[in-house]
């Protein structure tokens, strides 16, 4: 108990500039990893056809709506991917190696206005890392891609359903402290590896609603998913590895555009409105793959039987 509060103390002393520093140091430890393997000739990186274009349409989508509500980029850009025919692994495997860039740059921004809550940052990052870690290996080199993909699409209905519950009801709840930020972490970490997303969802909403602010909220677990996705990644390029740069690249070229373009629109478009328009698209998508592979299974079993 002891040691726990002195590593409590020791971490909370940590400065916003030396968050920063790791984040930078993270971040070009993965682009010099990207440089090795480009060099090795890996992956089939120059083998790009004419759905690299839907990669990075899904990408600036994503971000976009990210930039403006402070989540959905997992999910929604997951269920778009599923529904192009992209498998688990690989939906999961690049949408979190495209986060790492677009969550760093989060939260460099949010470090430099000091949106952060470094004692909820703290809260977050640890039990987060470690249910995205679990997450990333238990699809990675346990779960068949093809059995649960129909299972992720009903994980992502269910948050696309949440979403656009909170833009219909858009009302939130008043409390003073955030409770059980640990658990919350976990799960939406171990979640958001297997299923490609629901960090957002899962800790953004959950703490909102618990009356933390919005700014606050969103620039903490904003700043705590880039750690996340970090590690997730690490397990992913370990046991996948990236047989599909066209989808990878995709997602970040659609991103980096995008990310601009969603700042802008956070100030001007109504958050109802995108909270909608966001649930509406992931349960459309999710609803779609998930017919597409009961549709599928029901021509096994007919092929099966006949």
């Amino acid at each position: 108990m002891a040691a726990t509060r002195i590593l409590k103390d020791r971490l909370l002393k940590i400065s916003f500039k030396q968050i920063g520093i790791a984040i930078l140091i993270l971040k070009f430890l993965l682009i010099g990893y990207f440089i090795y393997i480009i060099s090795q000739g890996e992956g089939n990186v120059f083998s790009f056809d004419s759905t690299f274009f839907t990669f990075v349409g899904i990408g600036f989508f994503a971000q976009l709506i990210d930039g403006a509500l402070g989540m959905a980029y997992g999910a929604s850009s997951t269920a778009l991917l599923l529904h192009f025919g992209v498998s688990p692994r690989i939906a999961s495997a690049s949408v979190h190696t495209a986060e790492v860039f677009t969550t760093g740059v989060s939260g460099l921004s949010h470090l430099r206005f000091k949106n952060i809550d470094k004692t909820l940052l703290i809260r977050l990052v640890i039990p987060g890392v470690i249910g995205a870690v679990l997450g990333a290996y238990l699809l990675s080199d346990i779960l068949d891609g093809g059995i649960v993909k129909p299972y992720i699409s009903a994980y992502l209905l269910i948050l696309g359903t949440i979403i656009l519950y909170k833009g219909i009801r858009n009302r939130q709840k008043e409390k003073k402290e955030v409770k059980k930020a640990g658990l919350l972490a976990f799960f939406g970490g171990l979640l958001d590896a297997i299923g490609g997303g629901g960090w957002g969802p899962i800790v953004t909403s959950n703490i909102i609603n618990q009356g933390k602010s919005p700014r606050e909220t969103i620039g903490t677990v904003n700043t705590a998913e880039f750690f996340i996705t970090f590690f997730a990644t690490g397990i992913f390029l370990y046991y996948v590895g990236i047989d599909s740069w066209q989808v990878v690249l995709g997602l970040i070229i659609g991103g980096v555009f995008a990310a601009p373009i969603g700042a802008f629109l956070a100030s001007r478009i109504n958050k109802r409105v995108l909270f909608i328009v966001v649930g509406l698209v992931v349960i459309l998508t999710s609803s779609l793959t998930i017919y597409n592979a009961l549709n599928q299974y029901s021509h096994t079993i007919t092929a099966l039987l006949g």
